[in-house]
This record gives C-alpha cells, sequence and structure tokens, in this order.
C-alpha cells in the first residue's frame, strides 16, 4: 500500500510518498480502507517533534511510528481477534494513534465510530480531533442561552466548529480572525466577527463570559481583562515554545485559578465517541456542516503540509487516497 511516511523529525521534507506493508489488525482492531483523512495541527507538531516535551511520547531521537495522520473515516475491510462490534463493510470514523495517512490502517475498535450514512467519508474524516475538540471545549466554557462567547481562531479547523457548536447552544459567538476569512465566520453563523488585523478584542470594552482561546495570542492575564468577574477562560493550543510548548501558560493557569473568581481551564481533548456519534449527527441533522477548503489526493499530503504551514487553514483540508 502506499503511505506517508518519515522517519526523523524535521519540515515537510522528511516526508515521503512510499510503498509499506498492508497493516495486519491485532485483538481489538480492525482493518480499514481509508477512504478520507484530515489534516490537523497535531499532525505538524509530529513530524517537527515539537514541542519537544512530547518525544518522550512519541520517540526521543525518531517518530516510533512511521506513518502520520489520526483522523480517518473508511471502510473496515478486516477485523482482528475477538472484534464483534464491527464487520467488513461497515462505514466508520475515529482518532487514531497514527497512519491515517495511508490507504489502509489499523484503528481499535473502543476508537471508531459509525458513520451516519448522509455524511460523507470527506466531512466524517474531519470530526475526529477538531470537531470533538470543538465540542468538549464549548462545553468547558459553559455556552448557552443568553451566554456570550469569544472564540479566538474561530476560522480554522476547530473553530469553525466551535462556533456552529457555540451557537447550536444558544450562545452569543463572537469569532476573531484575519480579513480573508472575515465572511467564513460570518457565515456559519458568528454575531459578531472581529478582524485581528484592524482590530484589537483585547482593547475594547466588551467583556465575555467564556472566551476559547485556539491562538495564544495574547498572554494570559491580557485575556482575563476581556472576561466578565466570574467569566470561564478554556485555552486549547498547541502553540509556546519549542521545548515546553503550552505547558506554561497551562501551568499558570492551574496555578492562578484557585485565587480568582474567574474560571481558567486547559483543554486536554480526549477521543471520546460519543462525542464523536454527537457531532455526526449534528452533521447529519445539518445543524452542523464542516468547513472543508480543499480535499486533495494523499499523494499531495505533502505539498498539503507546506500550505497549512504557510497560512492558517480555513476550516479543514481533507486528504483522499
Amino acid at each position: 500500500m502506499k503511505a506517508i511516511t518519515y522517519h526523523e523529525y524535521g519540515p515537510p521534507d522528511v516526508l515521503s510518498w512510499a510503498d509499506r506493508e498492508r497493516p495486519v489488525p491485532r485483538a481489538g482492531e480492525v482493518l480499514m480502507r481509508v477512504e478520507a483523512a484530515s489534516l490537523n495541527q497535531a499532525d505538524l507538531f509530529m513530524m517537527r517533534g515539537t514541542p519537544r516535551l512530547g518525544r518522550l511520547a512519541f520517540g526521543l531521537r525518531r517518530p516510533r511510528r512511521p506513518v502520520l495522520g489520526r483522523a480517518a473515516a473508511g471502510t473496515v475491510v478486516e477485523t482482528g481477534p475477538g472484534v464483534s462490534e464491527l464487520q467488513a463493510g461497515d462505514e466508520v470514523f475515529g482518532e487514531l494513534d497514527q497512519g491515517a495517512f495511508a490507504e489502509y490502517a489499523v484503528a481499535p475498535v473502543r476508537r471508531l465510530t459509525r458513520k451516519p450514512a448522509t455524511v460523507t467519508f470527506e466531512q466524517a474524516a474531519t470530526l475526529p480531533v477538531a470537531a470533538t475538540t470543538a465540542l468538549q471545549g464549548v462545553r468547558l466554557t459553559g455556552a448557552g442561552p443568553g451566554s456570550r462567547l469569544l472564540v479566538n481562531g474561530a476560522s480554522g479547523g476547530v473553530g469553525t466548529f466551535a462556533v456552529q457548536l457555540a451557537k447550536a447552544a444558544g450562545a452569543h459567538v463572537t469569532g476573531v480572525c484575519s480579513t480573508r476569512n472575515a465572511e467564513l465566520v460570518r457565515s456559519i453563523g458568528a454575531d459578531r466577527v472581529v478582524d485581528y488585523t484592524r482590530e484589537d478584542v483585547t482593547h475594547g470594552e466588551e467583556r465575555f463570559d467564556a472566551v476559547f482561546d485556539l491562538v495564544n495570542s495574547h498572554p494570559l492575564a491580557v485575556m482575563r481583562r476581556i472576561l466578565t468577574p466570574a467569566g470561564t477562560y478554556v485555552g486549547s493550543s498547541g502553540n509556546g515554545g519549542p521545548v515546553l510548548g503550552p505547558m506554561p501558560r497551562v501551568l499558570a493557569a492551574a496555578v492562578l485559578s484557585p485565587f480568582v473568581r474567574q474560571r481558567l481551564r486547559s483543554l486536554v481533548a480526549t477521543a471520546d465517541t460519543a462525542d464523536a456519534a454527537e457531532v455526526a449527527a449534528l452533521v447529519a441533522a445539518g445543524t452542523v456542516t464542516p468547513v472543508i477548503e480543499a480535499t486533495r489526493p494523499l499523494r499531495e499530503a505533502v505539498d498539503a503540509i507546506r500550505q497549512l504551514e504557510r497560512a492558517h487553514a480555513r476550516g479543514k483540508v481533507v486528504l483522499t487516497p
């Protein structure tokens, strides 16, 4: 089979379009034919091995798993020993440990969710990681009827889902993005759009009940100033220093939170099949629509990743073997 592989950390040049043996499912796993996979910021961090602290988990000197990709949708072609929940022909999607950027991939059954018939494979591939992170983050903000939520990074993969999910929950949503993405964010339901190239939302008089920060573009103290006295800050970004990444900000929020009225939280998103099923049902119902900037052949993944590093994506980029 063909796959996007790498054997050392670095820029997109370390990736190659190569032949690999088709994986064999072990106990509790299935082999799926990948119909679509989506790019996520986590893939870029895995490729570059940053922050370096993360290498304790995914390989100190070189990546333990040589095939990139965490979010995929596909068709089950083979089941491993002990698997009874799924069978060949079932259409599924989920968050893999790695290996989604290939023609075939293995995945634990506990990580997979059945794809609704009315949801395309391309749409389903955007839901693991991005949509589930957005759902868990919006839930943590407490966004609901009458609340005012700011989404910082509203045009990205997680942000476009967060705006729609918060609106579905009844919140008044302000989205922060660049000029080129302002109309997009407005079109998916944001009540107000702040173009950060023209306006700094932290300098305004408006106060928010919650902030869902996907960018970390301002210090925590500055973001707290735009919260109401009992407001909630939820941070979810891998941005930060090359060694520790976002950990200093995470620790700062954890240390400060017990001493202030505001709730300061750092979201650690998890692969949750119940959450995946929930967002899939919202997509099937038309309540949420995945924003897909481009769909490209898997063999063009290296170019797609270069483009993603050069410019922030508008929603998601999908790869199809």
